[in-house]
Order: C-alpha cells, then sequence, then structure tokens
C-alpha cells in the first residue's frame, strides 16, 4: 500500500495523552504531516486555510463547547472528516447526538491503540483487508504487558496520570495520601521500566494498558 501523505490537524490541549497519541500516530503513518494546536479557537481558521486528511479533536477541550466547536468546523469546512476523543462519562444522549452529525467519529481517549489504529486509517482513507485495515495491521504492536505485573491500584493511578492528573487531584480521587500517590507512581516506573513519565504514558497509550 502506498504511503499516505497529506496533513492530520490535531485539536488537543497538551497533555501527556496527547503525546502518546502523536507518537502512535507518527509511527504508524511516519509520511503525514501533524498540525498540533490547544486553542480550539484557531482550529476552524486553519481548516479555513486546507482541507486536512483528518482533524482530531480532543472532547474536553473548555472552550468553545464542543457542540459550538464541531458547529464553527463544519462551517469552516462542510466535507471534513473529523474524529472525537470522547469522555468515558459522556451521556447517551449526547453520544447519540454526536453520531448524528455527519462525518464524524468517536473514539474513546483512552482507546488501546490497536483500536486507534483501526479507526483512523480508514478515516485517512485507508483500504481493508479480512477485516482489518493493512496498514494498521502491519503496524499495531501485539499487546504486551509490563515486565511486572500492576495491581488494581497501581492501574488506577496510571489511568488519572496519563489523564493528566497530579499528585493532589490523584488523591483526592482514590482517597489516598499525596504521599501514597507519589510511592505508586515510582514503582509504575519500576514495573515498566521506564525512565521518566512521559515515557511511562507512552508506553501505558502504545500497549493499552490503560484502554477501555
Amino acid at each position: 500500500m502506498p504511503a499516505l501523505t497529506g496533513a492530520v490537524l490535531i485539536v488537543a490541549p497538551p497533555t501527556l495523552l496527547r503525546h502518546g497519541l502523536l507518537l502512535t500516530l507518527q509511527q504508524a503513518w511516519p509520511a503525514l504531516d501533524f498540525i498540533l494546536t490547544a486553542d480550539a479557537g484557531q482550529a476552524p481558521g486553519l481548516l479555513r486555510r486546507q482541507p486536512y486528511r483528518l482533524v482530531v479533536v480532543d472532547g474536553l477541550l473548555p472552550d468553545p463547547p464542543l457542540s459550538r466547536l464541531l458547529e464553527l468546523l463544519h462551517l469552516a469546512r462542510a466535507n471534513q472528516q473529523l474524529l472525537l476523543l470522547t469522555s468515558q462519562r459522556i451521556s447517551t444522549s449526547l453520544r447519540q447526538a454526536l453520531e448524528a452529525v455527519r462525518g464524524l467519529a468517536l473514539l474513546p481517549r483512552h482507546a488501546a491503540p490497536e483500536a486507534v489504529l483501526l479507526t483512523i486509517e480508514p478515516l485517512l482513507g485507508g483500504e481493508s483487508e479480512g477485516g482489518m485495515p493493512a496498514a494498521a495491521a502491519a503496524r499495531v504492536p501485539r499487546a504486551v504487558g509490563p515486565p511486572t505485573p500492576f495491581s488494581r491500584r497501581e492501574l488506577e493511578v496510571l489511568r488519572l496520570v496519563v489523564n493528566d492528573c497530579c499528585n493532589q487531584e490523584i488523591a483526592d480521587q482514590l482517597f489516598l495520601s499525596v504521599r501514597t500517590v507519589e510511592s505508586h507512581r515510582r514503582t509504575l516506573l519500576q514495573k515498566a521500566g521506564a525512565k521518566t513519565l512521559v515515557g511511562l504514558v507512552v508506553q501505558a497509550v502504545r500497549q493499552g494498558w490503560v484502554g477501555v
């Protein structure tokens, strides 16, 4: 299959999750250009200037409201293919409303790499063979757990780390002390064999450790 070329616009805050997603996509489609913006207000203007193979939007962007942002993007370029990264807590009614939007696909923010690539390749215009896109089948890494298995609590902490929660926020959500959270984070790094928090998150996203 010939390499896909063109550009993908990613509208998302500069979180560790965005970093992991970007690395996954760059590894799968190295010939594509990836344009990043954390300012959702800039996205319609960028879209008016040129079409993109795909526009990826983080549904947790604070401003403008999601419905308004999607409307502005549609007005900027009506036939643009959009992918919305959704929260686990999205309501059924909102999901149904979003699924009715033409040219809009949905993907959970913490989807495993297999799901990310299988969802995105058809949106980029890739071809499918035997139910799995050929490029994705060639590039999806086999799901591999950490060298030392995580405990249930460590996975809960990891999920919040990937979601860019600070130690205090993790402690508040899991009813732990900040010192206990710090201990869990050190253990996560050791078990994953990662040297930095970014490296840990990239591994977690690629291997689907926090997939839904």
